[in-house]
């Protein structure tokens, strides 16, 4: 049903309130009053002039009658998610139906939450009798958060067109926008149809043979034969082997970093956004293969601690603590990240670091920390290499000033690769990912950690 916006008004009020003039009816206006301006010349248009106003008026008015006649000519529904995919593209659908008994053209002019800045979304359509029609647009939200969609605007002409009926629906509809959890649902569709090449993954073959017991079975042509049971063999009177499993129930953390170096913008989305929707994906992945999955926020301070675990509301509780994560991007403090880690963590884990370190200076300010971290656990940081900089590197210089920002992006693009070596040197696992391609070079490392048994 409409929404009326000044449903305490008079229906006087009401009524002037939703009739809009039409660029045909002031186009009309304006030929007949320069045609009774020729009148005064040509006198025998006078009664022609006249005609035709009266016509003008006719049909203004009885287009106020066609379209204010039925209390709903026009029925129509914005059918949105209550959640939106931070990154992704989300489909959004209007359904328009004409209950007016003649064929009439409507705008409907949408009026989608501020952050997305789109002051011109509107469409123009014809509606058969009693026909409806959908519409289809998209939104690519780029900040987590609570979002609120405006009124829904259906402007009706009248049959001539000299003026329209304005109808309101849907307003003030509150959507939150969380993580990605369009591209954690395309994943785990792609891992049912064995289709993973299709996004990205890698196939890994496993290096060396998993240690976890699975079950005994009957020895068959090409099994290992370092994996005969004699015990079961001599029980059985036949060849019985011992088979293994992968290794599950290890705990994998992601330790996300909120400070400053995590604000810088990339295609309208920060890092810290990136680092949150590919941390989702991660944990996903973890459960999937029946590990813990778990997270720990920070920046000045400690914000948020989830413990590892691998039941089946873990995913969603994953999923609302990225969804509610909030930052006033100071400093971090890695020393107070290694004690929480320390005292929380105790079982050796898989800790995925997501932070961007631009500088090798930056870095070895939080190598000491690390380091510990590596002795105790597998540390995997993540950081980020500015893709922009390729412009600025391929370009060739044309004066000074142009010279001296290849100079500095030379430098900045090296000290990236000085990082992830003098972080290897320690033991230490990295990353080095444009920003779109963070998630799946996470998974793919994760994927490459199983396939290799280091957890």
């Amino acid at each position: 049903m409409p929404a009326n916006r000044q449903s305490g008004s008079s229906p006087i009020m009401r009524f002037f309130r939703s009739l809009y003039l039409t660029n045909r009816f002031f186009i009309a206006l304006i030929l007949c009053v320069l045609g009774f301006f020729a009148s005064f010349i040509f006198e025998e248009f006078f009664f022609i002039m006249q005609v035709i106003f009266g016509v003008i008026v006719a049909s203004f008015l009885l287009d106020i009658l066609t379209a204010y006649r039925q209390k709903k000519g026009i029925v129509a529904s914005r059918t949105c998610p209550d959640r939106l995919s931070n990154g992704d593209i989300n489909t959004i659908s209007i359904s328009i139906t004409n209950r007016y008994p003649y064929n009439v053209r409507i705008r409907v002019i949408e009026e989608v939450p501020f952050q997305f800045q789109k002051r011109d979304l509107n469409f123009d359509m014809n509606l058969s009798i009693n026909s409806t029609e959908v519409i289809y647009y998209d939104l690519r939200p780029t900040e987590r958060g609570q979002y609120q969609f405006g009124a829904l605007n259906i402007y009706a002409s009248g049959i001539f067109g000299f003026i329209s009926r304005r109808y309101i629906f849907d307003t003030n509809k509150d959507v939150a926008v969380y993580p990605s959890f369009i591209e954690m649902h395309k994943y785990e569709l792609l891992a049912a149809s064995h289709r993973l090449t299709d996004y990205g993954i890698k196939k890994i073959r496993r290096i060396g043979h998993a240690t976890e017991f699975d079950q005994i079975k009957h020895y068959t042509a090409g099994d290992d034969p370092r994996t005969i049971n004699y015990k079961a063999t001599a029980r059985m009177n036949q060849l019985m082997v011992n088979t293994y499993q992968e290794e599950k129930s290890q705990p994998v953390y992601c330790l996300i970093d909120k400070g400053r170096t995590m604000k810088m913008p990339f295609k309208e989305m920060t890092l810290l956004d990136y680092a949150i929707n590919s941390s989702l994906m991660v944990c996903s992945t973890a459960l999937n293969k029946g590990d813990k999955a778990g997270l720990i926020t920070f920046s000045k301070n400690i914000d948020e601690i989830l413990p590892a675990d691998k039941q089946r509301r873990q995913r969603n509780k994953i999923l609302e603590t990225l969804y509610a994560q909030k930052t006033d991007f100071k400093e971090s403090d890695y020393e107070r990240l290694y004690v929480t880690v320390r005292r929380k963590i105790t079982q050796r884990s898989l800790v995925i670091l997501y932070t961007n370190f631009e500088t090798v200076n930056g870095m070895r300010r939080q190598l000491r920390y690390l380091s510990h971290l590596a002795k105790d656990h597998l540390v995997l940081v993540a950081f980020f290499l500015n893709s922009e900089f390729n412009e600025v590197l391929d370009s060739t210089p044309t004066n000074l000033d142009e010279t001296f920002r290849k100079g500095i992006a030379e430098k900045l693009s090296n000290d990236k690769f000085l990082i992830v070596k003098e972080l290897n040197r320690y033991g230490i696992h990295t990353i080095l990912s444009k920003p779109e391609n963070l998630t799946i070079n996470s998974i793919n490392k994760y994927l490459e950690f199983k396939a290799r048994g280091l957890i």
